[in-house]
C-alpha cells in the first residue's frame, strides 16, 4: 500500500500520531494502538515510517543557492539560557542601501531541522530576512534524529526558552540592513511562541501562527500587533482553544483573521511528511506573505 496523503491513512492512525510528537503516548503505545487500524500485510511500523518526515525528498529550496546568503550565528541571550545559534538567511542581490524587514521563523518541537530551514531560505526568497533560532542549542541543538528531538525538548525549560526567542526578535531589530520591522511566523510549538511573543512585544510587526496553542487569553488586552492565524480542521488538540481566542481578541478589537483549512491535518503547511496539503499549505503561504509585506514594508 501507498501512503502519499492523509487520505491514505485511517484518521484514528493520524490522531495517534498526533498524540505521540506530542509526547502524549510513547513510540510502543502508537506501535501498539495503531495496529488494529492497518489493513492486512502493512505493519504499524510501516505506517510509522511513512508518516516519518523526508526531508531530502521535500526540500524547495537549495542550502546552496546562490540567490542567498546563509549563516549560522549565536547571539547572546541574558534572559534566556545565554546563547542562542540560529540560521539567518538574506538575499544576495540587493542594493547597499536597502532595508529589509525581518522575519523570525519559529520551529516545530524538534528544534531546527532541515524543514525550517528551508522554510527560513522561503521566506528570505520572498525578499526578507529571515532568522531560524534553534531552541535546543543550550542542549546540544537538534540531534539530526526526529523522535531524539522530541526527547530533548521535555528538558528544556519553558520561560528560559520563550525568553530566547524575544531576544532572537531584539537582535533582529537591530540589524543595520533591517528596516526595524519585526514579524513572527512559526508552526505547531512555534505557532504558540508566535502567540506569545504577541503578547509580549508591543513593538512586533505581525504574527502568524500555524496551528498553534493559543495565547494566554488574560494578556489578549497587550496585543499591538496584527495577527493571522491559521488552522487545520482536523486538530482537536489545537482548535479546542480556538474559538475563546477568536472571540477575546475580537472583543478587545485586536486585529486578527483566522482561517481553518478544510479536510487538513496539523502540521498540513510540513511538506516533509503526507499530513502536508498542497492546496492549503500554498494558499496559507501566499496569505502569510502578503501579510507580511503589507505590516512589514514601508
Amino acid at each position: 500500500m501507498s501512503f502519499k496523503t492523509a487520505k491514505d491513512f485511517d484518521p484514528e492512525t493520524l490522531k495517534l500520531f498526533d498524540q505521540y510528537v506530542h509526547g502524549d503516548i510513547s513510540r510502543r503505545e502508537f506501535l501498539s494502538r495503531a495496529a488494529k487500524y492497518t489493513v492486512a500485510g502493512v505493519t504499524a511500523l510501516t505506517v510509522l515510517q511513512a508518516l516519518t518526515p523526508k526531508f531530502a525528498q521535500a526540500q524547495q529550496i537549495k542550502a546552496d543557492d546562490g540567490r542567498l546568503k546563509t549563516e549560522y550565528i549565536e547571539i547572546p541571550s541574558p534572559s534566556g539560557n545565554g546563547k542562542i545559534r540560529g540560521y539567518l538567511v538574506q538575499p544576495v542581490n540587493i542594493d547597499a542601501t536597502t532595508k529589509l524587514p525581518t522575519v523570525l521563523v519559529v520551529h516545530e518541537n524538534r528544534g531546527l531541522n532541515p524543514h525550517i530551514e528551508d522554510i527560513a531560505r522561503r521566506v528570505a526568497l520572498d525578499n526578507f530576512i529571515a532568522f531560524a533560532p534553534d531552541a535546543l542549542f543550550t542542549l546540544g541543538g537538534y540531534p539530526g534524529d526526529e523522535d531524539q528531538a522530541r526527547e530533548l525538548f521535555r528538558g528544556l525549560d519553558p520561560q528560559k526558552t520563550e525568553n530566547d526567542f524575544v531576544e532572537a526578535a531584539a537582535f533582529l531589530k537591530t540589524l543595520s540592513n533591517g528596516n526595524g520591522k519585526v514579524g513572527v511566523v512559526g508552526f505547531c510549538y512555534g505557532g504558540g511562541i508566535s502567540n506569545a511573543l504577541a503578547t509580549r512585544l508591543p513593538d512586533l510587526g505581525a504574527a502568524v501562527p500555524f496551528y498553534g496553542r493559543q495565547g494566554d487569553l488574560a494578556k489578549v488586552a497587550a496585543i499591538q500587533a496584527p495577527l493571522l492565524i491559521h488552522y487545520a480542521s482536523n486538530d482537536e488538540r489545537v482548535n479546542a482553544g480556538a474559538k475563546a481566542y477568536d472571540d477575546a481578541l475580537k472583543a478587545a478589537g485586536k486585529n486578527a483573521r483566522s482561517f481553518v483549512y478544510p479536510d487538513t491535518e496539523h502540521g498540513f503547511n510540513n511538506d516533509t511528511t503526507p499530513r502536508y496539503d498542497k492546496a492549503a499549505a500554498e494558499l496559507a503561504w501566499q496569505r502569510t506573505i502578503a501579510f507580511f509585506n503589507q505590516h512589514l514594508r514601508g
